[in-house]
């Protein structure tokens, strides 16, 4: 038995893409860190998940089916404006 099937954690692609996208909102301060070291902004290091993201996508392209693909879609728009909206932000 694998260790993650004794710790009963679903890993999936779908998890996977989510967890990224939680790491990238940690660091555009826009929800708590899990380590509870304070919600610094870090914008290269959200810029560096949305890409890996991105690379991931351009990768998957044409082996995802619908909900995979839709999913990662979606939450690198929302990424890619949360990006822009902290950038503007620490800008000023």
């Amino acid at each position: 038995m694998s260790w993650c099937a004794r710790r009963k954690v679903k890993i999936d692609f779908q998890t996977f893409v989510l967890s990224l996208a939680g790491t990238a909102m940690v660091h555009l301060g826009r929800v708590p860190d899990p380590s509870g070291q304070g919600g610094q902004v870090n914008l290269e290091m959200a810029r560096q998940t949305v890409d890996i993201l991105t690379m991931l996508r351009d990768k998957t392209h044409g082996n995802l089916d619908s909900t995979e693909s839709t999913l990662l879609d979606r939450v690198l728009h929302d990424l890619r404006l949360a990006f822009v909206e902290e950038s503007r932000k620490s800008a000023s």
